[in-house]
């Protein structure tokens, strides 16, 4: 009898292992692993929307359909920061900014830019066969801030030695100015996750990153190039420009990264030390352009208007100086972080406390 007993309950037992087993296999269904990152096919990419700061203007080497063809000056580069990006993972780095783009033409609507759809746009078509792992934006300086007019501005008070410097000019409303873009630069973060939104993207399927603007000059510049053969601005512009200009429009662009949860990268003072003349008989020293005229250009009427286009923005080793320092920021946990220069002469994602610390 006792020996009946254990046999039932042996059997009893090995029923219920049976059956947790079964039950085991029906509930972990093997064919859904967790999804690794972006959804759909295609390679993984990133990439870069916004205006000349970000699309390669001033870097060279402009794809032809964007150097002029059919009255495209978007002036895309293969030397564009984008190109150099390293992220784990991705193999192909597209480019949708182009150059003296404000922010209506990256959100979604039928504005177009130099004969282009909205950026937004474009990328609700690229998402059809890519799997976006990374944006990065810089747009902004063409809307209220007009920073490439506030250099223009400057550029054309060195001319006179009776007018005051162009700064006190600009810093009556430069606060409201730069208040005025951060709505418009929000609604841009938004309508770039409302296209990955649609797409079946989830937040965390990808990184979006706002950057800010480096200040192209500086006062540290020999005298000798304080004019047409390289950087014609009056001193005290140099000062307002580097110290207060750029830093106040990152401020402003950094509080929209925030109103969407997008990350930020402050490049307000990336380029201190290495700004355009700052290497004197050392072009190769200086991360931005000088006052650049391209001669051929003025040849054609079609294309003088864009002659000097290229002027005072990141040139081939500013690009990958930046995208040195967003690889960085990209590999890391941080909702945020500025670049700055390190001992190695190179840029890298430095701690936003600490780059607070350095104004």
């Amino acid at each position: 009898m006792a020996t009946s007993r254990w046999l039932l309950g042996a059997f009893a037992l090995v029923g219920v292992a049976l059956l947790v087993a079964v039950f085991v296999l029906i509930s972990s269904d093997p064919t859904t692993p967790e999804r690794p990152g972006p959804p759909g096919d295609g390679p993984l990419t990133v990439v870069s929307m916004g205006d000349s700061t970000i699309s390669g203007e001033g870097a060279g080497d402009y794809s032809p359909d964007t150097d002029g063809q059919d009255g495209n000056w978007c002036h895309r580069s293969p030397n564009a920061m984008v190109n150099h990006i390293e992220l784990r993972g991705a193999t192909e780095h597209v480019n949708l900014a182009c150059s003296g783009a404000a922010t209506k033409h990256v959100m979604l609507g039928d504005e177009k830019q130099w004969t282009e759809p909205s950026q937004a746009q474009q990328l609700a078509e690229l998402v059809e066969d890519h799997r976006v792992s990374a944006i990065v934006v810089g747009i902004g300086a063409n809307d209220d801030p007009q920073f490439s007019r506030l250099i223009s501005q400057c550029f054309t008070a060195w001319f006179s030695d009776e007018a005051a410097p162009c700064n006190e000019d600009i810093q009556t409303d430069w606060a409201e100015r730069v208040e005025a873009v951060v709505p418009k630069v929000t609604q841009v973060l938004t309508d770039i996750r409302t296209v990955l939104e649609r797409a079946g993207y989830d937040g965390d399927d990808y990184d979006l990153v706002l950057q800010s603007y480096a200040s192209p000059i500086g006062p540290d510049i020999p005298e000798s190039l304080r004019n047409l053969d390289g950087c014609p601005f009056r001193k005290a512009d140099l000062e307002w420009v580097r110290d207060t200009g750029a830093p106040d429009l990152s401020e402003g662009l950094h509080r929209a990264a925030s109103e969407v949860d997008a990350r930020f990268l402050d490049l307000s003072r990336a380029a201190i030390g290495h700004e355009a003349c700052t290497g004197g008989d050392d072009h190769d020293h200086e991360w931005f352009t000088r006052f650049t005229v391209r001669w051929d250009d003025l040849e054609d009427a079609d294309r003088a208007s864009h002659a000097i286009q290229e002027s005072f923005h990141p040139n081939a080793n500013g690009h990958a100086q930046f995208a040195r320092c967003m690889s960085e920021f990209l590999a890391s946990d941080a909702d945020s972080a500025a670049c700055l220069k390190g001992d190695d002469d190179n840029l890298h994602a430095a701690p936003a406390v600490v780059a607070q610390g350095e104004r």
